[in-house]
């Protein structure tokens, strides 16, 4: 009995061993079996996920061929400057969502060809920086009227309100001037645009604008003041083929604390009362080595407070008359003797006139692709003003009968913040070599400005006129209608 119960036990524990030998055995070879299946959909997995990326790369390269050499992209028509500044994100990524006519290849080619093309014979063929910016639109709208050829390039920063830039990129686009969207930094556009088109002259506009901002973003200043001055001087200096002559906006600030008056291209500029300003005098420093080394031909135009239709809503005519319509406060400098401050207004249609003058009479680059120049090419620089500095206190009463309404006026002892007391232009220079010579009154201008600024803004037709002052009951329904549409507007 003893024997057969060991005998019993010890088969029945040797059929549990077998049993777990025999399950291990299965499930080793159910995991052994998929493992095998594992490696194998891995490696189709693989194999699946490699042909998928081939085929992405390759249409992706097929549809976008331009982002392989950067990407130029022609925008749509439809609202600044002065360009001049880095193309933000989402200008990037639009560019993605471009078709592929829109930038690079032969369409894009084409409609650069055609409208940098003359209509007469004899025209010139210009480059426009900063051409949805307000100088910028009204200098290309006249080259293209008498028959030159004009293309422009802007890259619709938001220093000021870019539904105003892309208004007058659509109204350059309605008179056949195309603007592309870019950035002056951009380097290798600018060579592929010389490329396509053969640009005899450039009218370099594109800039970061204004005194005080320079207190807040200094780098933009630097970055498209001088550093885009320089991208469009190499361009133009190792890359054209022939050279273009050049213009370019200087400014009157570069006269920061003189106090010789009237400014005369022959007084001192070494004293700016500002960042912009330096960046000014910079870019007149750079512009005479350009010359010098590469024989570019070049000339600098001192701009005096320029005002008009289409205008910057940062400049104090503008939005003295916002806040005039809107009934808001309106501050005033006064300098630190108690005088006000004065400037000399220059009206838009006379500053376009002295831009296409100087761009007549720029003369020949004479330099070449190879470094070596034949000789001396024109290095020039004139005042553009209108010779006459009114008190800002007068703009003012000007605009108040104009829009029919007083302003509301605080008035502030001018800080030190850049600005200076004065300014007047002296232009006999501009006025000998190419018959510069402003027309326009203040009054006259303010007028044509009020005109569109109320057109513009779709304001009460009555404030247009400013034949009269509303009367005590309509007051109050028209401050609150002006300044809904300001509101609207902005």
């Amino acid at each position: 009995m003893p024997s057969s119960g060991i005998t019993a036990v010890d088969a029945a524990a040797k059929g549990m061993k077998l049993e777990r030998y025999a399950s291990g055995g299965a499930l080793l070879l159910r995991r052994a079996t998929s493992a095998k299946l594992v490696s194998a959909s891995s490696h189709l997995l693989f194999r699946a996920t490699v042909l998928a990326t081939l085929a992405l790369v390759f249409l992706f390269t097929l549809h976008y061929p331009s982002l392989l050499s950067r990407s130029f992209h022609l925008s749509a028509g439809g609202s600044d400057g002065s360009a001049g500044g880095a193309h933000s994100s989402s200008a990037s990524h639009r560019s993605l969502l471009m078709s592929s006519a829109s930038y690079g290849g032969a369409v894009w080619e084409k409609e650069v060809r055609r409208s940098a093309r003359p209509s007469r014979d004899g025209g010139i063929s210009v480059l426009v920086t900063g051409a949805a910016g307000f100088v910028g639109t009204h200098c290309s709208l006249a080259l293209k009227a008498r028959g030159d050829g004009v293309l422009g390039l802007d890259n619709f920063n938001s220093y000021y309100d870019p539904s105003l830039k892309r208004a007058r990129q659509a109204l350059l686009a309605s008179r056949g001037v195309v603007v592309l969207d870019a950035d002056i930094n951009d380097g290798l556009l600018l060579e592929k645009l010389f490329d396509v088109a053969a640009f005899t002259h450039v009218l370099h506009l594109a800039a970061q604008a204004g005194v005080r901002y320079a207190m807040e973003a200094p780098q933009t200043y630097v970055a498209s003041n001088v550093a885009g001055l320089v991208s469009v001087f190499e361009v133009a200096a190792k890359h054209a083929d022939p050279q273009p002559a050049i213009v370019w906006a200087s400014s009157s600030s570069v006269y920061g604390l003189n106090t010789d008056a009237p400014f005369s291209e022959d007084h001192r500029t070494d004293r700016p009362a500002s960042l912009y300003a330096a960046t000014k005098k910079a870019g007149e420093a750079i512009a005479h080595t350009y010359n010098h080394i590469y024989g570019l031909s070049i000339t600098g135009l001192r701009f005096f407070t320029v005002y008009g239709p289409w205008g910057r809503p940062d400049m104090a005519y503008f939005f003295f008359a916002r806040n005039i319509v809107a009934g808001e406060p309106i501050t005033l400098f006064r300098a630190a003797d108690g005088s006000d401050a004065r400037r000399d207004f220059t009206y838009i249609d006379d500053v376009v006139k002295g831009c296409l003058g100087a761009l007549d009479t720029a003369g020949k680059s004479t330099g070449s692709r190879s470094g070596k120049k034949r000789g001396p090419a024109p290095l020039r620089v004139y005042n553009l003003g209108n010779t006459s500095p009114v008190p800002v206190t007068r703009m003012v009463a000007i605009l108040e009968k104009l829009l029919g309404k007083k302003a509301n006026k605080r008035i502030v002892t001018m800080p030190s913040n850049g600005d200076v007391p004065f300014t007047h232009a002296n232009v006999s220079h501009a006025a000998h070599d190419f018959g510069y010579r402003p027309t326009t009154s203040l009054e006259a201008g303010l007028r044509h400005f009020v005109d569109w600024f109320v057109n513009y803004y779709k304001l009460d037709t009555k404030i247009a006129k400013g034949a009269r002052s509303s009367t005590a009951a309509d007051k109050p329904a028209k401050k609150k209608k002006a300044a809904a549409a300001m509101s609207a507007s902005s």
